[in-house]
């Protein structure tokens, strides 16, 4: 029998994992940046702090890269409250999510715990492992200077003669073997050496010699990564540069924001290319899933919070649209309702009230075998009948479950410490990226109140042997 105990437990847990997938502590439509800060460290501190096995564990789920970054800082900043079973454990999980996070952001954790004067033995081991795991170190001393730099110092780590030259006495050298090492240095006083460097160092190049910005962006293209040719796109068109991008094969979400930020003229004239570059996206996210889902109704909130902030502009709406993107290749028929009642899901743009509520009640009239609900769950039109709909419905019109309804929200409420529900009887799981959204929906079984830690608990422990045998 569970405790009562273990019941705040695991709501604590999933608590924190759902603030985890959503908050970047960045301002939110209803929350500025100190408040989501300052709730997201009382969320950390309090999950380590009582349940430092389980807040290890998150590592192995589809968290995001700002929070999986703190976590891991956290437990070895606190390596002397773990003991040697539990070190053992975290280290795998460590070196499994340094492995996947963003090379830049790893050098940031590192610079963060010289700051902090985390020196020891297993501090200095992860670094030195995962610096070996790169696969050129000459790249990372091109592009990621400052931060190997900072890392070889704080472990004490040997550096080949070359390469220790290039990072501590650059002007040592006259010329070097390697040949990305001698291409930077050539860049300094030639023109053409800058386009065989990563984008990011060359640019600096490219201004330095004063390159016009239609004539480097062409050039430089095939040396960009896919989300900097995204990123550049609209620059690229304004500068009449000739910047070849395969939309197709970019990630669904942030396609999703790229399709947000152009005007509602320019998204019906590429109308064909952009449908169709979503579409693929959600096609390979599906997989072998596809058309699985049988009947899925989906409720799409795109009123005027939907618009974000300036630091996260339009993402709640771009995850709505990259859901439903998702969800029409999962479902055998599907039926999207937007809370604007719009039909054209291309031209969708923050605006109006959420009349969740009404939304729900449409759906439910198509009888679905799922029920998705993306929304940030602020219904105020009228406020409450979201809830009101969706208890009733649970309660007397389906309590044998036939229809199975689950809400995912892509806000952080930095008031609540969790994303805001909509009704107690319906789960909801935060959401930032729509690829995690077949995870999520089964994570989701577990704020139904129906399970409880050990399930919870297997459940975790079944992500992390996954998780931590797939980065070996």
């Amino acid at each position: 029998m569970e405790t009562y105990a273990d019941l705040v437990a695991a709501e604590d847990v999933l608590l924190f994992v759902n603030a985890a997938i959503t908050s970047t502590a960045q301002r939110e439509f209803r929350s500025d940046a100190h408040e989501q800060r300052m709730s997201l460290d009382f969320l950390h501190e309090y999950v380590r702090v009582n349940y430092r096995e389980l807040y290890a564990a998150t590592l192995a789920l589809d968290i995001n890269d700002h929070n999986a970054a703190r976590i891991i800082q956290r437990l070895l900043v606190t390596a002397g409250e773990a003991d040697p079973g539990q070190k053992r454990a975290e280290g795998r999980l460590i070196a499994a999510r340094l492995a996947v996070l963003p090379p830049q952001r790893v050098y940031r954790i590192f610079a963060e715990l010289r700051r902090a004067k985390v020196n020891n033995r297993r501090t200095r081991a992860i670094v030195r492992d995962w610096l070996a795991g790169r696969r050129d170190p000459a790249f990372d001393a091109v592009k990621y200077r400052a931060g190997l730099k900072t890392a070889v110092r704080h472990a004490h780590l040997p550096v080949a003669d070359e390469l220790g030259d290039f990072l501590f006495a650059p002007r040592a050298r006259t010329r070097y073997t390697h040949a990305l090492l001698e291409t930077r240095r050539r860049a300094r006083y030639e023109q053409g050496a800058l386009y065989e460097l990563p984008y990011t160092v060359a640019e600096g190049f490219a201004a330095r010699h004063g390159i016009p910005r239609a004539v480097f962006l062409e050039r430089i293209a095939p040396r960009m990564t896919r989300l900097e040719q995204l990123r550049l796109q609209e620059s690229a068109r304004t500068h009449k540069a000739a910047v070849d991008t395969d939309l197709t094969r970019m990630p669904l979400t942030r396609l999703a924001s790229y399709v947000l930020s152009l005007d509602l003229d320019v998204r019906a004239g590429r109308r064909a290319e952009l449908t169709g570059a979503l579409r693929a996206a959600a096609r390979r996210i599906a997989g072998p899933y596809a058309g699985t889902w049988g009947r899925v109704a989906a409720v799409l909130d795109d009123s005027f919070s939907a618009y974000g902030s300036g630091q996260k502009r339009r993402r709640p709406l771009a995850v709505a649209l990259a859901c439903h993107f998702l969800l029409a290749e999962l479902a055998g028929s599907y039926v999207p309702l937007w809370t604007s009642g719009r039909a054209d899901a291309l031209l969708v743009h923050p605006y109006g009230h959420t009349p969740l509520g009404m939304r729900i009640l449409d759906a439910l009239d198509h009888a679905p075998e799922r029920l998705v609900i993306v929304s940030d769950g602020w219904d105020n039109a009228p406020p409450g009948l979201a809830g009101e709909v969706l208890r009733v419905w649970r309660t007397r019109l389906d309590p044998q479950r036939r229809t199975h309804v689950v809400h995912l929200n892509p806000v952080y409420d930095a008031d609540s410490f969790d994303v805001r529900r909509l009704a107690p009887s319906v789960p909801t799981a935060g959401v930032r990226d729509a690829g995690d959204l077949p995870a999520l929906v089964e994570l989701a079984q577990f704020a139904e109140g129906r399970t409880g830690l050990a399930e919870l608990r297997a459940y975790l422990d079944e992500k992390v042997k996954i998780f931590t045998g797939n980065a070996t």
